[in-house]
């Protein structure tokens, strides 16, 4: 038995997400457990770092499937990258030891969600960013940001409806930088919750549009309530950006 792992990209605008769904075939797992089943003639099973929204991106998103074919790292890309449609690419591909799993290793992932912040929404940022026209207050968004770093229960910031899962996180940087009107704001952190940066984002925009004071995160951290924090931005805006082992 051999353990594979591969680092990829992907567009997602047209997929239904990373998870592989029962009533579609339109999902990066699907793509990548097709083609990997075929070209290896046997069954595969991928299991990813984490599971992006439909129509969020990578650009180092990393996977690990197991396989008793032979073929070399190498040549195995070639073929892949054959089979796959030009939205997704596996970038390298390495053998790893039996006991690698790319979810429970992770020690640290960094996503980055993008805003295009023009009066009009540019040309080329239309498919990757989320449109806000009016002017965001970027000292308040980064003083807002300062009181989320560090051990805090986000359950204010999760879409998650079951209560059985922890919502600790810890956030070690938000790092939120501008130029030519595209503010990326870039969070790093030992995990995220389901739809977190996404309601991050949309409560840090809140902030810059002065809806929200940046001292109420405080307050909104400790209510522990979703009805509390801001609202949930597109996923077209939200990259994976990498994640470390």
């Amino acid at each position: 038995m051999r353990n594979i792992k591969l680092t990829m990209e992907y567009d997602g605008n047209k997929y239904k997400g990373w998870q592989k769904l029962g009533d579609s075939n339109n999902t990066i797992q699907y793509k990548l457990e097709n083609s990997l089943s075929s070209i290896l003639g046997e069954e595969i099973n991928i299991i990813a770092s984490g599971r992006t929204d439909a129509g969020a991106h990578a650009l180092n998103q990393v996977a690990n499937f197991h396989c008793t074919n032979g073929i070399s790292p190498s040549k195995l890309i070639h073929k892949i990258n054959s089979a796959l449609p030009n939205d997704i690419l596996v970038k390298s591909a390495e053998e790893v030891p039996l006991n690698f799993h790319s979810r429970y290793n992770a020690t640290r992932k960094t996503y980055t969600y993008k805003i295009d912040n023009g009066l009009f929404p540019g040309v080329f940022n239309t498919k990757f960013s989320h449109h806000v026209k009016d002017p965001l207050d970027i000292d308040k968004m980064r003083k807002a940001a300062s009181y989320l770093i560090g051990k805090r229960d986000f359950q204010s910031f999760t879409a998650l409806k079951s209560s059985k899962k922890s919502t600790v996180k810890e956030l070690y940087c938000i790092e939120i930088e501008e130029k030519n009107n595209l503010i990326e704001i870039s969070y790093t952190g030992n995990s995220f919750l389901y739809k977190m940066v996404r309601i991050l984002t949309g409560t840090l925009i809140e902030v810059g549009l002065n809806k929200i004071k940046p001292d109420d995160l405080i307050k909104i951290i400790n209510a522990k309530d979703r009805q509390e924090s801001g609202h949930l931005v597109p996923a077209q805006g939200l990259h994976l950006i990498s994640v470390e082992y």
